[in-house]
């Protein structure tokens, strides 16, 4: 992986937590981070993956597992989590055609894009002493949440507007959350990132012969596409 010279301060007794930090932006994120001195968590479903990503990562960094499609997950890895967050980057997301559900019963990509982060975020709140930054996506813009029928149990299932959805409910989950943080004095700050067209695993099942050559002419590499992630996570810290 090739680190990109980003202006982040030095991260010296900072603690970052990244979803989904074992490949794509998630592990470019994790390495800039790592190389400005804060330990990094990857918060990953696959400890292996995992594994192997953080070995070949600057600086001090674990391992602990995470599946935001599971919400036993969720809190079992907020339950074991001990000291202050500096930074929490919800990176971690899925894109899929196909209507499946997560163990607890949702429909996959608003289950993981958006319920898990919310859960872990809240679960993980009383900990955080800096940023909150989700990963976002222009894909929004096309979002239309059905509150009636959320969970896709009697529309007729597109996995396109079913990502869209879930993309714009972690703006407004972002949103929300500064105003309820803002409400109580909190220092903490929410914001949100998008990271542009960038070719990375969530496009796997996109195997159309359109979509491979869009993903080879215009998507950026996982490296740039980190870049407003960074951004978004640079700030003052209190620490």
């Amino acid at each position: 992986m090739i680190l990109i010279p980003f202006p982040m301060p030095d991260l010296s007794g900072h603690t970052a937590i990244v979803t989904g930090a074992n490949s794509g932006i998630g592990a470019a994120v994790a390495h800039v981070l790592g190389a400005h001195n804060a330990h990094v968590v990857y918060a990953v479903r696959d400890v292996a993956k995992g594994r192997q990503a953080a070995a070949s990562a600057p600086g001090s960094n674990e391992v602990r597992r995470l599946d935001l499609a599971d919400l036993a997950s969720i809190r079992a890895f907020a339950d074991n989590w001990t000291g202050s967050i500096d930074l929490l980057i919800n990176n971690a997301g899925l894109s899929t055609k196909t209507l499946q559900r997560t163990k607890d019963g949702f429909e996959p990509q608003f289950g993981t894009n958006h319920l898990g982060p919310f859960a872990l975020t809240n679960l993980l709140l009383p900990h955080i002493t800096g940023r909150v930054v989700t990963l976002s996506s222009q894909a929004e813009r096309s979002g239309r949440l059905d509150f009636d029928d959320l969970n896709w149990e009697r529309t007729q299932y597109n996995g396109t507007r079913a990502y869209n959805n879930s993309k714009l409910a972690n703006l407004l989950f972002t949103s929300a959350l500064q105003r309820r943080l803002d409400a109580s004095k909190s220092s903490v700050r929410a914001n949100a990132a998008h990271p542009g067209f960038v070719a990375t695993n969530i496009y796997t099942e996109n195997t159309s012969t359109i979509a491979k050559l869009s993903i080879r002419l215009i998507a950026q590499d996982a490296e740039h596409g980190a870049l407003p992630v960074l951004y978004a996570a640079r700030g003052r810290h209190p620490r």
